[in-house]
C-alpha cells in the first residue's frame, strides 16, 4: 500500500512546525510503502504541490498534517470548506477575507479516512484525540479542500482515501504560557497508528 503523509513548513513567525517534524520522523509500517512531502504555507501552492506529487506517483491514500495551535488533542477532520479567510497572512503575504477557494467549486468536500476508526485507536492506545468539524480557513483548510477535489473529479484519484488530521503544538515551537502542548513522540505515535488504520 502506498501511503502520502505530508507536513508544513513553519509559518506565522515560528522556527518550528511540529506537522512536518511528526511527518518526517514516522517510519512506515509492513505492508506501506511511505512517501513524505514538506508543503509551503501558501494558500494556492500547498494543494497544487500536493496534486502534482499525487499524479506522478498515484497513492493508494494521502494524510496531510497540520498545526492546530490551542487544540490539546489529535483531530482527524471531518470537512473543507470552500472558504479563504483568517487572521494572519500566508508566508507569501496573500490574506484573503472570505473568498472562496473555487468560485465554480461546491461548499464542503468530506474526508475520505476513517476518521472513527483512526480516533478510537488513538484513544485506545492512550492518545488524546477526537473528530473535528472545522479544519479552519486558513491554508491547512485549503490544502484538504484540493485534495478531498482532486479524488472527486480526477478518475486517477477515484480510489484514493484522503483526508487531514491537525496536532497541537509541542515544547519546540517555544508556545506561549498556557497553550496545551503534546510530547512530540506522541504526535509520531499518533500518525504511526493512523496509518496503520489504512492497511
Amino acid at each position: 500500500m502506498k501511503v502520502l503523509m505530508t507536513g508544513f513548513e513553519p509559518f506565522d513567525g515560528n522556527s518550528f512546525n511540529p506537522s512536518w517534524a511528526a511527518v518526517e520522523a514516522l517510519q512506515a509500517p509492513e505492508g506501506i510503502e511511505l512517501r513524505k512531502l514538506r508543503l509551503p504555507v501558501v494558500y494556492q501552492k500547498a494543494p497544487a504541490l500536493l496534486v502534482e506529487e499525487m499524479r506522478g506517483w498515484v497513492p493508494d491514500a494521502v494524510i496531510c498534517v497540520g498545526l492546530a495551535d490551542g487544540r490539546s488533542e489529535i483531530t482527524p477532520e471531518r470537512v473543507a470548506v470552500n472558504a479563504m479567510d483568517e487572521t494572519i497572512p500566508d508566508n507569501e503575504g496573500a490574506f484573503p477575507h472570505g473568498d472562496p477557494i473555487d468560485p465554480d467549486g461546491p461548499a464542503a468536500y468530506m474526508t475520505r479516512l476513517p476518521i472513527h476508526t483512526i480516533t478510537q485507536r488513538l484513544r485506545e492506545a492512550g492518545i488524546p484525540a477526537k473528530i473535528s468539524n472545522t479544519a479552519g480557513v486558513y491554508v491547512c483548510n485549503n490544502l484538504m479542500y484540493g485534495l478531498l477535489r482532486a479524488i472527486a473529479e480526477e478518475p486517477l484519484f477515484r480510489d484514493v482515501k484522503g483526508g487531514f488530521i491537525h496536532v497541537p503544538a509541542t515544547k519546540e515551537m517555544d508556545p506561549a504560557e498556557g497553550v496545551p502542548v503534546l510530547p512530540m513522540e506522541t504526535l509520531v505515535q499518533a500518525l504511526q497508528i493512523a496509518v496503520e488504520t489504512l492497511k
